[in-house]
C-alpha cells in the first residue's frame, strides 16, 4: 500500500511538472551570465530550441518533466564556443602554403589555388569539413568569410550550426564575381534568401582596406545597412598594412575607414593587431567588435594584438581561428581561448593580465557581443538560444580541479567536448556527429587534396 501510495505522489508530482524537451545534468553548469553563476550538481531544461531555466539538479527536476535527457554526472555544462572569425571552406587548403608572411602567402599561393578550385561545391564540402570539426571542438556559431556564401549557408544550416555568413567583395576578379559590382549584387541576393534565417545571419564582407576601393568599401556599408546586416572586414592586420594605409592616405586604416563612414553600424573588424591608442578610442566609440585571432597572428609573424588595451577602452573582443591554410592550421576555439590568455600575459610581462575567466568571456558572450548577438547567445539565460556543450571532467587532464575556469581555458581541450547542441538539436553527442556523415565528409575532403595538389602542380 505504501509503494502504491509513492508511486501516486510521483504521478501528481510528473502531473504538475511543467513539460520540457529536454534536461541535461552535470557537474558544473558554467552560465557566463552577467553573475558568472557556476552551478554545481547543475541542470538545464530545454523546450523549442530555447533555454527555459538552469538552476540545482534537484530544482529542475522537480519543476520539469522531460521527453528527452542528457546525464553527465562527470563533466561541465557551458555555453557553446562562439568562433567570430573564420574562412570555413578554405579547410580544403589546409596547410598548402605554410611558413610564410601574410601577402606573400595571399598573392603566390592561395589567390592562385582558389582561382584554379573554388567553386560551388568545393565551398559545400570545405564547408562540411569546417563545420564537422568545429562542432566536435564545441564552437555553436562561427563567423565566416568567402565566395558562394549562399552555398556555405546551405551547408551551415545542413549540420544544424549558427552561423554570421559574410560574401566576400573584393577589388579583382574571383570565383563568384568578376567585379565588386557583381559581388555586391550577388550579396544582395544572399542577404535577401537567408535574412529571416533562424541559423543564418547574413552578412557584407568587403575583404579589406588594401583589397578594395573607397567606393567599394562605402557601397558595402551602404548595402549592409540597408538591409541592417553586419558588416565583416580585416583589419591593421600587420605592420606593412598599417604602413601602406599612412603612405596613401596620410592616416592609419582604421581612421581612414571611420572617415568613409564603414563603421556606422554594426561591424566586425577582424585581427586589429596594429592599433594606436586614437585607433582604439575611435573603434570603442563606433561600438566595433574585434575579432582576435591569436594562432593566426602569431603563425603569420604578424604581431600580438593589444587586446588587454582594447578591453580597457571597452571594445568587444571575440575570439576567431581564422583559415586553416596558413594563418591557423585548424578551427578548434579552445586552443584559441588558451593561446590568447598566455600572449597577453607575456607581451605585458604580467601574469595577471587576461584571466582565463575573462578569456573564456571572449569565447562565449563577449564573442556573442560582438557579433551583435547578446540577447540571443552567449550565455545559459532563460530565453536564450539553447547552444550548449558539455566538456569532460574525467580525463587526465582534467583531474584534480582546483578552479573551474583555469580548467577549462589552461587544460581543457577541444577533444574534451562531448556534446553539441545548436538552437535545442543535438548535432553531436558522445563524439559522435549526428548531422554529417564523418567518413564521407572525411573521403571527399581527401578526394579534394588530390585535386588540389594537382592543380599547383604538386
Amino acid at each position: 500500500m505504501f509503494r502504491l501510495f509513492v508511486s501516486f505522489l510521483l504521478a501528481l508530482a510528473a502531473a504538475w511538472a511543467e513539460p520540457v524537451d529536454w534536461i541535461w545534468t552535470a557537474r558544473y553548469v558554467v552560465t557566463m551570465d552577467a553573475a558568472r553563476h557556476v552551478i554545481e550538481n547543475g541542470a538545464v531544461a530545454i523546450r523549442g530550441g530555447r533555454i527555459v531555466a538552469a538552476g540545482p539538479r534537484a530544482l529542475i527536476e522537480k519543476r520539469y518533466q522531460a521527453r528527452q535527457r542528457l546525464d553527465r554526472p562527470e563533466a561541465i555544462i557551458a555555453p557553446g564556443l562562439i568562433n567570430t572569425h573564420a574562412h570555413a571552406p578554405m579547410s580544403l587548403f589546409r596547410g598548402i602554403a605554410d611558413d610564410l608572411r601574410l601577402q606573400d602567402w595571399l598573392e603566390k599561393y592561395i589567390f592562385p589555388a582558389e582561382a584554379r578550385n573554388v567553386t560551388p561545391d568545393f565551398v559545400r564540402w570545405g564547408t562540411r569539413l569546417a563545420v564537422l570539426e568545429m562542432m566536435l571542438s564545441g564552437t555553436t556559431t562561427y563567423t565566416d568569410m568567402y565566395y558562394f556564401e549562399d552555398v556555405v549557408a546551405e551547408a551551415t544550416k545542413e549540420a544544424g550550426m549558427r552561423g554570421v555568413l559574410g560574401e566576400t567583395i573584393i577589388n579583382f576578379p574571383v570565383p563568384d564575381a568578376k567585379t565588386p559590382a557583381e559581388a555586391l549584387a550577388f550579396t544582395a541576393h544572399f542577404i535577401q534568401k537567408f535574412q529571416k534565417d533562424e541559423l543564418i545571419v547574413p552578412a557584407v564582407a568587403p575583404h579589406a582596406l588594401d583589397t578594395n576601393t573607397e567606393q567599394t568599401l562605402r557601397a558595402s556599408r551602404a548595402l549592409a545597412n540597408r538591409f541592417g546586416v553586419p558588416l565583416l572586414t580585416h583589419l591593421a592586420e600587420t605592420s606593412a598594412l598599417r604602413d601602406a594605409s599612412i603612405t596613401k592616405y596620410k592616416e592609419s586604416p582604421v581612421q581612414a575607414l571611420d572617415g568613409w563612414g564603414i563603421f556606422q553600424g554594426r561591424t566586425v573588424a577582424a585581427h586589429c593587431v596594429w592599433l594606436d591608442e586614437s585607433d582604439m578610442k575611435t573603434l570603442a566609440a563606433r561600438g566595433v567588435g574585434v575579432a582576435h585571432c591569436p594562432s593566426s597572428n602569431t603563425k603569420l609573424a604578424s604581431g600580438v594584438a593589444p587586446v588587454a588595451a582594447m578591453l580597457a577602452h571597452g571594445i568587444a573582443v571575440g575570439l576567431g581561428t581564422d583559415g586553416p591554410a596558413g594563418g591557423n592550421s585548424d578551427f578548434d576555439l579552445m586552443e584559441e581561448i588558451d593561446l590568447a590568455a598566455k600572449l597577453q600575459k607575456v607581451t605585458a610581462a604580467d601574469p595577471r593580465v587576461l584571466p582565463a575567466e575573462k578569456a573564456l568571456e571572449m569565447a562565449t558572450i563577449m564573442g556573442a557581443k560582438v557579433l551583435g548577438m547578446e540577447k540571443e547567445i552567449g550565455s545559459i539565460e532563460s530565453g536564450k538560444r539553447a547552444d550548449l556543450i558539455t566538456i569532460r571532467l574525467d580525463q587526465p587532464n582534467a583531474v584534480p580541479l582546483y578552479n573551474l575556469y583555469s580548467e577549462i581555458v589552461y587544460a581543457l581541450k577541444g577533444c574534451d567536448v562531448r556534446d553539441t547542441m545548436v538552437n535545442g538539436r543535438l548535432t553531436v553527442r558522445d563524439r559522435r556527429p549526428l548531422t554529417l556523415d564523418e567518413r564521407l565528409v572525411l573521403a571527399k575532403a581527401a578526394e579534394y587534396g588530390i585535386r588540389v595538389r594537382k592543380s599547383l602542380g604538386n
